[in-house]
């Protein structure tokens, strides 16, 4: 990992108490020679002049650091793995599996990355949907679903160039590792450990009950053509991007050449944040009658 002498800042705005957190991290970094730059809204909140859009945010600094939740970091975690930057989530949301770092621990893993600590940085495999001629990097998931008055959907499933199924249902999920314990778990998708080398096909509401969550290669290329006509079929990329579908359209879905370098926290890992995050219960070790 490069020495980290620029951080850029990516905010959830209504986040409570944002701007004095802002504010305590910015004093906190300047005091340690870090240079700090501001996405425009977040410069914006403390009358900084100067700001930079997210999107072009990535390439100029050495780490991304998203105060927010999940969603803010999904929006600009496929620019920060194409710039090749890594990413630290600090928790301002609710659940947080992206950004995994509570508030309390910022300044402890802030100081472990400027101290060049790499163990805690995560790489995490992004896959590429390709529609039409544009490509579009995911980390978590690409999701093929129905509008809230359609009826269901039916979709045609290749993999590596095979016919699989005809799937009917009200969409399909296909995610990520990472994006496993998202929209997929939800669906009833399993969980699956990050470095595992695997992508999830996950059906939403399924009218058909042989189908079901499918774990497949990270290498195979998935095709998947839409059937139905005349319903409301959207293409969603991580939760924050996407566009309308029509009949006989196509996705390709492939894993990406992208990779994100998440930070992770210095004092738990993946299966820590599971529990803590999905509130199993403690293994408490004691023998069995």
């Amino acid at each position: 990992m490069n020495k980290i002498n620029r951080i850029g800042f990516v905010i959830k705005p209504h986040a409570p108490g944002i701007e004095g957190i802002l504010r305590d991290l910015l004093a906190y970094l300047r005091g340690k020679g870090v240079a700090c730059v501001l996405e425009s809204v977040a410069a914006e909140m403390i009358g900084a002049r100067r700001g930079i859009s997210r999107e072009k945010l990535p390439a100029k600094v050495d780490l991304v650091l998203v105060l927010g939740g999940d969603g803010t970091l999904l929006s600009v975690a496929h620019r920060a793995a194409l710039a090749d930057v890594p990413i630290m989530g600090v928790n301002l949301g609710r659940l947080g599996f992206l950004t995994e770092i509570p508030l309390d621990e910022t300044r402890l893993t802030l100081d472990a990355l400027l101290a060049g600590n790499t163990d805690i940085i995560s790489a995490r495999n992004l896959i590429a949907a390709r529609f039409g001629r544009r490509i579009h990097n995911c980390l978590n998931d690409v999701v093929i679903n129905k509008g809230a008055a359609s009826r269901m959907i039916q979709l045609g499933i290749r993999i590596d160039g095979k016919e699989v199924a005809v799937l009917k249902a009200d969409g399909l999920i296909v995610s990520t590792p990472t994006g496993s314990t998202a929209y997929s778990l939800s669906a009833g998708g399993p969980i699956i450990q990050p470095l595992v080398a695997a992508v999830v096909l996950s059906p939403i509401c399924p009218h058909m009950l042989a189908f079901r969550p499918m774990v497949i290669s990270e290498r195979a290329r998935i095709s998947l053509k839409l059937l139905t006509d005349g319903e409301e079929v959207s293409l969603t990329l991580d939760g924050q991007r996407g566009t309308l579908l029509k009949k006989n359209d196509e996705v390709e879905i492939r894993r990406s050449d992208a990779v994100l370098r998440l930070v992770t926290s210095p004092r738990r890992n993946y299966f820590d944040l599971v529990k803590e995050k999905l509130g199993w219960a403690e293994y408490g070790g004691g023998r069995r009658n």
